[in-house]
């Protein structure tokens, strides 16, 4: 029996990451991936689904007429545009299996990579299928990083033609005519965004409550519904589906409302955008005993570890945050922790985050939302891209900076929001402020290239320390600052 010293099953961001760092505490390390290596966040999720993102922006920038120039002959294939994507997965893909090939020939005694099925059979023993045999390798650790997949609904019929997930998006032949998403939460957002760019569909989404990304603040919320009805797209609000079939190759979908109402409509797709669930089938992991939630998810402490103390599950597998750059972060943090136990916890205070939505949305740290629920007071400055030079040249300044900071002098940085172009160039420095646990002075008198967006975050925060060039006293409708003490918003500076 083969002996290791980590084994890692799965091979996405969060498999890949952990694998990468147990190899530079030189430990004997196999990799086990049943699919291919990047997992779901290259081939059906971030990185796929990002490169449609910006595809579809060149092609919005085609078909705005209002900025003292028109576009009027031009093409768009879809299988082209595919082919695109594809393009840009296969190079990713060449990137990370080039390198396991090269380790494994620089460091045959160290690392091993398999294509194959992982399953538990004990605390330190997998089976390793490949479809052709079967062998069991011995690990003193075990990391678990199979990730997710698409949430199905029961009464949904989802075959991946008419009705599809996430998944089903390369099996389109063409632009359908018309879609309709379920799901108002990011990844529904995100492929109303890109349908809606391309302008080759009729895009509606169901959402079941007042407004759409429902995690979010309202004025974020607000504006990204604004610019989804300019572009177009349908918003089913308060609706809940109470049916969705197919019928002669479209789908027939009833919609009921609050006051009891149903209505009927048809699309020629629907795109089931429900949330993600652990791939946990055939992993073993009930079996050995391995502590999980009703909804599928491991149990596991601050530094990933589950309730079998050698054995440590990460990304889409943990109930925290199912986002690459986190499930990377997990994955290096797990190894960490198993070659020092003394290695400080893992926080998610700093996590940032961006939705390709129209426009882009970034964020880091605490919302509004948040803080009001755990009755945080806190100070609040909101600055419109309208005041921005960068902005106002590009001839978009759709969107605004928010901050917040605590409500003392030490106005530590509690998080950050901005909706707009360009939008996540500015937030790793408050990432970076929010990690430290310091105040924003820092922000307020560090020098930004001008013009660029970024200097939107130095003007929002001169308005809490009151020294901005721009007044909100001046422009009251535009820029917001003030306290916010038990729900009631009190105003910071006044010349009155």
């Amino acid at each position: 029996m083969d002996r290791y010293d980590i084994c890692v099953i799965g091979g996405g961001p969060s498999g890949y990451a952990a694998a990468m760092r147990a190899l530079d505490f030189g430990k004997k390390v196999l990799l086990v991936e049943k699919q291919f290596l990047g997992g779901a966040a290259i081939y059906n999720g971030a990185l796929s689904s990002k490169t449609l993102w910006e595809l579809s922006r060149d092609v919005k920038r085609l078909r705005i007429a209002d900025r003292g120039y028109a576009v009027k002959d031009y093409t768009i294939s879809f299988r082209g545009i595919i082919e695109e994507v594809d393009s840009a997965v296969e190079e990713r893909h060449y990137q990370l299996s080039q390198q396991v090939i090269e380790l494994e020939k620089m460091l045959p005694e160290r690392f091993k990579f398999i294509n194959a099925f992982g399953k538990l059979l004990s605390p330190n023993e997998v089976e390793i299928d490949t479809g052709s045999e079967k062998t069991v390798i011995h690990a003193d650790y075990i990391v678990l990083a199979t990730g997710s997949k698409p949430r199905k609904l029961p009464n949904i019929p989802i075959d991946e033609d008419v009705i599809i997930t996430s998944d089903g998006i390369a099996n389109l032949s063409s632009f359908p005519k018309s879609l309709v998403v379920l799901g108002a939460g990011v990844i529904g957002c995100e492929f109303a965004t890109v349908f809606s760019n391309f302008g080759q569909t009729d895009v509606r989404i169901i959402d079941k409550a007042d407004h759409i990304l429902p995690f979010e603040d309202l004025d974020i919320s607000q504006i990204v519904t604004e610019n989804f009805i300019r572009s177009g797209i349908t918003i089913h609000r308060n609706a809940s589906l109470e049916s969705m079939t197919i019928e002669n190759r479209q789908v027939k979908y009833i919609l009921k409302y609050k006051d009891g109402s149903t209505e009927t409509f048809f699309a020629e797709k629907a795109l089931i955008s429900v949330g993600r669930v652990a791939a946990v089938d055939g992993l073993g992991a009930r079996e050995i005993g391995l502590s999980m939630t009703e909804s599928g998810n491991f149990n596991v402490d601050a530094d990933g570890r589950t309730n079998i103390s050698n054995i440590f599950a990460v990304g889409d597998l943990t109930a925290d945050v199912c986002l690459v750059n986190v499930g990377e972060v997990e994955g290096r943090h797990v190894v960490e922790t198993i070659c020092n136990p003394r290695a400080k916890h893992l926080t998610y205070e700093n996590i940032s985050t961006i939705m390709f939505l129209q426009p882009e949305v970034s964020g880091v740290g605490a919302n509004e939302q948040a803080l009001v629920a755990k009755n945080i007071p806190y100070r609040v400055a909101t600055y419109q891209y309208s005041y921005i030079n960068r902005a106002i040249a590009m001839r978009n300044v759709r969107g605004f900076y928010k901050i917040l900071v605590s409500d003392d002098d030490e106005m530590r940085l509690l998080g950050m929001r901005i909706v707009g172009e360009q939008s996540s160039s500015a937030i790793q420095a408050a990432a970076l402020l929010i990690s430290m646990g310091k105040g924003i002075e820092e922000l307020s008198e560090l020098i930004h290239p001008h013009p660029s967006i970024p200097e939107g975050a130095q003007e929002c925060v001169r308005m809490l320390l009151g020294t901005s060039i721009i007044k909100p006293q001046v422009f009251k409708e535009d820029l917001r600052c003030h306290r916010v003490v038990d729900g009631q918003c009190i105003e910071i500076h006044s010349y009155n």
